[in-house]
């Protein structure tokens, strides 16, 4: 306790989604100011928080800064002394700036010379001298997704404090004292209503609940241990993990004596129960019901009003389907729990009354009947209206059905159909009270009016997947039949945005501005192209670029080679983070990645992405990995970097290499034409089959040969025929194992 720091930042309700950020970035900054200010923590920071606070200590930091010692350079020694040896005004001004005699300098070598310099030493402070700038600092290093003004400023030259929620008390205490630190309002705020926030030696308690006194009352504490025990004595759960075990235990017993289960929805799909602990500081679970008629609703209206509206947790019986009941967190003690759970159900009662309403209107009229009102939603001002993008969506879902996946006809013909209908749903009442729900309901009123399931579950999840990772929904076993329309249709969907939004909007994110999700819909897109076997049987290795010019129509369609471009290295990189997500080295991914670049003479277009086939990428990458083991593959790749800079300039064109092989004379250079010769069949064969592992087994064959060739053979020899001959022969090979990958990245990547 003797020299243990406390920081406590008490403030008005944080959002429950910034608390996590927040939690880890409160314990970093103060631990990097902590270090900033020479008092290095000698023991971990521990960070902690509930929605009314943010809590940091660390066990042990220094009782002093460690010493400042700074050379500090002068004037060079040349212009600092007269011929006499008495100092020049360059060196006893310098020396008098440093508070010192020209005796006292020293003289240093330098690369520009000799020069002066002092050597200023500073004797580090006592800690609670420090520790007021280290929190001044913090608080200016926090960051907030929102940040607020609220008439507060630190004395710093800096003027306005911002923050999440307006502070309203400060613990600050180390080795049991106060650190004194002050929050001023800003002139104009001064009332004798509104305070300076100081630091003090007190926390807050639960604002409603107490054991003794008046609730929300200040505390006084010493030390963290008393800190947190008060805390709990006065209905505040510190530890995050403690409120979410709380509320799962009691989850788990309500909803057994409701002879059900906490709905699978909430465990697999949302991330409720990961929100909830940061809603309340001393959570408990009140159970509540709803009529049994509300259970003629689908079944993803009854939980998007349950979770998303009123963050309650839908019930389950033994079979899996939902019960008229559900399960409230509350923060706080429940005194009368028939009375909490019957102001709950009121509530849900009335948000369900709304849903069935909208369910039974909106069923009045199908769905293509709503296309037509899609002409009155604005998808974007340069792009049209939503009912434009449904009819581009139709014909473009058909082409990729045929085209990029080799569906049938009748198979196109559904992808369409179910294209067309996709955002229909935004014209429904229920989309415009839940939009949470468009693209499901859109699904769900197509299978209500019994569209069959090629159509319906591709309208239902034409929206995911909206992250890279192999397991994000949807599954091959959700989809059903519908694998292939699905695809067409969520390749479709997303492909047009993006190539809309770049051929025509001139829209691009950047690194902190992406306001129409293309990351989100180029990381869907590049997923389903990459899990395409998994997610639906089918092996069609789609090129990116194929795929921008389906989507390019006369509307959009300018033949701007610049659109292309960037088009092509944008999803370039949404493919590399999605196979570095999956544990590909940098150099694998550049390695397979460089064959794109690699079209047509070998000089050219090497900074152009001109293929891109995702799933093709990935069959190469597999392949690398198992090969990593491999110390021929992995001593061939080192050989292969020397290749590729000998051949540098040697162009890539395939009929032109052999030079004049009648003047190969050498038995290791007659040895690697030879191996070139019987080998190169066998290759070019697998990757035609995409077997790329018998592809690069046959390559790391080539070692030794390559490996005694750079070892018998001077390749740059002063002939200059013969030196042509040679590099040429050394090309043939660059383009036969270019064919698979660029195997010289990986020794970058080693390096």
């Amino acid at each position: 306790m003797d020299r243990e720091l406390l920081l406590e930042i008490g403030c008005e309700e944080l959002p429950a989604g910034w608390l996590p950020g927040l939690t880890n970035q409160v314990g970093e900054i103060v631990d990097a100011q902590l270090r900033a200010h020479r008092l290095p923590p000698e023991s971990p920071v521990d960070t902690y928080s509930t929605p009314r606070r943010l809590t940091v200590r660390v066990v042990r930091i220094p009782e002093r800064q460690s010493d400042l010692e700074e050379l500090v350079n002068g004037p060079p020694v040349s212009a600092s002394f007269k011929p006499d040896g008495s100092p020049t005004p360059a060196a006893a001004g310098f020396a008098a700036k440093q508070g010192v005699d020209v005796g006292a300098l020293e003289r240093i070598r330098t690369p520009k010379g000799e020069y002066l310099a002092f050597r200023k030493r500073q004797r580090g402070k006592a800690a609670v001298d420090v520790l007021p700038d280290v929190l001044r600092d913090s608080l200016r290093g926090l960051m907030f997704p929102k940040a607020m003004h609220w008439d507060a400023m630190l004395d710093d030259g800096k003027g306005e404090l911002v923050f999440g929620r307006p502070i309203r008390w400060m613990l600050y205490i180390y080795g049991g004292r106060v650190v004194p630190f002050t929050i001023a309002r800003t002139p104009a705020a001064q009332t004798s209503q509104v305070q300076d926030v100081s630091t003090g030696a007190v926390t807050y308690g639960h604002r409603f609940l107490t054991t003794s006194g008046r609730a929300g009352r200040a505390i006084k504490v010493r030390s963290f241990d008393e800190y947190r025990a008060r805390l709990l004595e006065n209905f505040v759960i510190l530890e995050r993990a403690e409120r979410h075990n709380k509320i799962a235990r009691e989850l788990d017993a309500k909803a057994q004596r409701l002879q059900g289960r906490v709905s699978r929805t909430v465990s697999h799909e949302t991330g409720l129960l990961l929100e909830v602990p940061d809603l309340v500081e001393y959570p408990s679970v009140v159970a509540g019901t709803f009529a049994l008629e509300f259970l003629d609703l689908p079944e993803e209206v009854l939980t998007t009003t349950l979770i998303h509206h009123q963050h309650y947790f839908p019930v389950e019986g033994e079979d899996g389907k939902l019960k008229n009941a559900f399960l409230a967190v509350i923060n706080t003690e429940p005194d009368n729990e028939r009375t909490i759970a019957r102001n709950a159900e009121r509530v849900v009662t009335a948000r369900l009354r709304d849903a069935r309403f909208f369910w039974e209107a909106d069923r009045k009229s199908p769905l293509e009947s709503r296309i037509d009102r899609l002409g009155t939603l604005l998808f974007h001002k340069k792009l049209g209206t939503y009912k434009e993008k449904a009819e581009r969506l139709e014909h473009l879902a058909e082409r990729i059905a045929r085209e990029a996946l080799g569906a049938d006809a009748a198979t196109a013909a559904l992808a369409g159909q179910a294209a067309r209908l996709a955002k229909a749903d935004l014209a429904t009442d229920m989309v415009r009270e839940f939009p949470e729900l468009q693209g499901i309901m859109g699904g769900v009123y197509a299978r209500a009016e019994g569209q069959p399931e090629d159509v319906w579950k591709a309208i239902y999840y034409h929206y995911l997947p909206i992250g890279v990772e192999a397991d994000a929904p949807p599954t091959r076993a959700q989809l059903g039949k519908a694998t292939v329309t699905w695809a067409a249709v969520s390749l479709a969907d997303k492909l047009d945005t993006l190539v809309a939004l770049i051929a025509k909007a001139g829209e691009l994110p950047t690194g902190t501005r992406d306001p129409f999700g293309m990351r989100r819909l180029a990381h869907g897109l590049v997923r389903v192209l990459v899990d395409l076997p998994e997610l639906t049987g089918l092996t069609a290795a789609a090129d990116l670029g194929a795929l921008f010019d389906a989507g390019l129509v006369p509307r959009f369609d300018e033949r701007n080679p610049e659109h292309r471009r960037d088009f092509m290295f944008f999803t370039a990189e949404r493919v590399r983070h999605l196979f570095k997500l999956r544990g590909y080295l940098r150099g694998e991914i550049e390695s397979v990645l460089a064959i794109g670049t690699y079209v047509g003479p070998f000089e050219a277009h090497q900074d152009e992405v001109q293929i891109l086939r995702p799933l093709d990428i990935r069959y190469r990458l597999e392949a690398i990995r198992k090969m990593r083991g491999s110390k021929e593959f992995e001593a061939l790749a080192m050989l292969f970097k020397r290749v590729k800079n000998i051949t540098k300039d040697v162009v890539s064109d395939r009929a032109s290499l052999g030079g004049d092989e009648t003047l190969l004379k050498e038995d290791a250079e007659l040895t690697l034409a030879s191996e070139i010769d019987k080998r190169s069949l066998v290759i070019r064969s697998a990757v035609d089959r995409q077997d790329y592992y018998k592809a690069l087994t046959e390559l790391a064959a080539f070692q030794p040969v390559v490996n005694r060739f750079f070892i018998d053979i001077m390749v740059m020899t002063d002939d200059l025929a013969l030196r042509n001959t040679r590099q040429q022969l050394l090309a043939r090979l660059r383009e036969l194992v270019m064919e698979i990958a660029d195997i010289s990245e990986i020794v970058d990547e080693q390096a």
